[in-house]
């Protein structure tokens, strides 16, 4: 649902690309904006990852590696 504050757009060729997603569900707006934002979040993902790890001790690495294996697992046993 558009807010309200959303105007219509000008362009009577715009506002009927706008209806026609509308009403199949599909717009190319979205599918471009989510493969650029997964180009994007790849980009900074495979550089963080190695940097972080680079940047840490082993002991320090180990103590996360832990406390996060710990988190998976909480509650899981009765």
């Amino acid at each position: 649902m558009p807010k309200r504050s959303s105007k219509p757009p000008n362009d009577e060729n715009t506002a009927a690309m706008d209806a026609v997603a509308r009403l199949t569900g599909t717009s190319k707006v979205d599918e471009l904006r989510s493969q650029a934002a997964a180009i994007l979040g790849s980009m900074g993902g495979n550089k963080g990852g190695p940097a972080r790890a680079r940047a840490l001790s082993k002991a320090r690495r180990s103590a996360i590696a832990k406390a996060a294996a710990k988190a998976r697992w909480k509650g899981k046993r009765k």
